[in-house]
């Protein structure tokens, strides 16, 4: 990886490239700083330094924010309003038929689709803003903090727009960043601000697990940590490359005087075909319990349950359910984005076949058949990796937003596998000579 990036740098073009993308990274390293008007910024400091950062039912987004949720800045939502806005157009594709035959038409139905999700974002930004910014005003922010109620000082209308505006503004601001990124940087804009926010976190939350070390003055429990995330990373690595190759013959066919076709190639499925969305989608559904219980006032049956059993992520109730959501998620988002149908009626149409196996229906069957075989293994990849860190860095004082937990670990090394294979791919492309000197 390394050596990808030195290259790159000795090749102009793509200097110019990686420098730009450094330079809106920087850009948006800033932004997650910068308080928004009507937020007294001395008490959000108080309540951050007392509870940490990571924790409470806001946790996943405020990583996602890289930190920046909790310090209520202009980039407060950060790129998630982005990512929701992305996984219901994705969902919505397979429901609406307007939808699947904008995806039919290529880049000009690519492009409306793109449309459509920014308007999604900016709607989705003004009501977690408008969350956000209530949560603050009424203390449940920070839960726990003597001075949470001083966090929003006025609470006229006024000043709640302009919060609200400010960081849906934000929001828009950061969508417009990633796609900058994607079309004059390097990798894809969205998913290099949601490396750089994950990673941000990193050095505070390694270095609050050598303060809190008791062993040899938290240097052990600081290497233990740092051993069980290489081994975490080594094993991403190792999954997230498996593929299961589904060979696929083309017949020859004459088309006047010239013969098309006659050629090999495979269908390539990845045993975690679905990503990391199964482990998002888990993690904020459980979430929605939390949050419940925080904003209802009383001591009812069902708040208590709630809060001894679904807000610690170290409580056995809360690890099943969190393990069988994941597994139920990867089979439902691998149903919904690979259509085995869709694929053997292409293959069909160009006369492709898989040896042994009839085309059309059968095909599909096929396909069906091995896509559930792979999807298991890659399910059940998906819950332990989200559940080592809960279980095995409980006693160093880690929680289930850890940044070698399961969620942040799968974003970083895919987004980092794909950026370098980006890179390696322009850079052949440039230092390709042909079969002629």
């Amino acid at each position: 990886m390394l050596t990808a990036f030195a290259r790159a740098f000795k090749t102009p073009d793509l200097r110019k490239k990686l420098l730009f993308t450094l330079g809106i990274i920087v850009i948006y390293r800033v932004g997650t700083h910068i308080p928004i008007p009507g937020v007294d910024y001395t008490s959000v400091q108080q309540c951050v330094d007392e509870a940490s950062a990571n924790q409470g039912p806001l946790g996943l987004i405020n990583m996602f924010s890289g930190g920046a949720l909790l310090q209520i800045t202009i980039f407060a939502l950060g790129i998630m309003p982005y990512i929701t806005a992305s996984i219901i157009l994705q969902l919505l594709t397979v429901v609406i038929p307007r939808l699947e035959a904008l995806k039919k038409e290529g880049q000009a139905g690519t492009a409306k689709i793109t449309q459509y999700t920014r308007y999604l974002t900016v709607a989705l930004a003004i009501l977690q803003g408008t969350g956000l910014v209530a949560t603050a005003r009424s203390g449940a922010l920070f839960s726990g903090c003597t001075v949470a109620g001083q966090v929003v000082p006025d609470r006229s209308i006024f000043v709640t727009v302009t919060m609200v505006i400010t960081m849906t503004a934000g929001t828009a601001m950061v969508m417009w960043l990633g796609e900058l990124i994607t079309d004059r940087g390097i990798g894809n804009g969205m998913s290099i601000l949601m490396f750089i926010s994950i990673a941000a976190t990193f050095p505070s939350a390694l270095w609050a697990i050598k303060t809190q070390g008791s062993l040899a003055d938290g240097w052990i429990e600081f290497g233990t940590v740092m051993l069980v995330g290489l081994v975490m990373v080594g094993l991403v690595v190792f999954v997230e490359q498996a593929q299961r190759r589904v060979p696929v013959q083309y017949a020859k066919r004459m088309i006047g005087r010239r013969s098309y076709g006659g050629t090999s190639t495979y269908i390539p499925l990845k045993v975690n075909q679905a990503g990391v969305i199964p482990v998002i989608f888990a993690s904020s559904l459980l979430y929605i319990p939390a949050l419940i219980s925080q904003f209802s006032s009383g001591t009812s049956s069902w708040k208590t349950w709630i809060e001894a059993n679904l807000v610690t992520g170290d409580h056995p109730i809360y690890i099943t359910l969190y393990f069988l959501l994941i597994v139920f998620f990867a089979f439902f988002y691998v149903a919904i984005s690979f259509n085995p149908e869709e694929v053997a009626d292409n293959m069909k149409k160009y006369g492709g076949f898989i040896p042994g196996i009839r085309a059309g229906r059968p095909t599909a069957e096929y396909l069906s058949y091995v896509l559930n075989r792979i999807t298991w293994p890659g399910s059940l990849y998906l819950g332990l990796i989200a559940l080592v860190p809960t279980v095995a860095l409980a006693g160093f004082g880690a929680n289930q937003n850890f940044p070698f937990g399961g969620t942040s670990i799968l974003i970083i090394v895919g987004v980092g596998l794909e950026t370098v294979k980006q890179i390696e791919s322009q850079l052949q492309q440039r230092n390709y000579e042909g079969f002629l000197r």
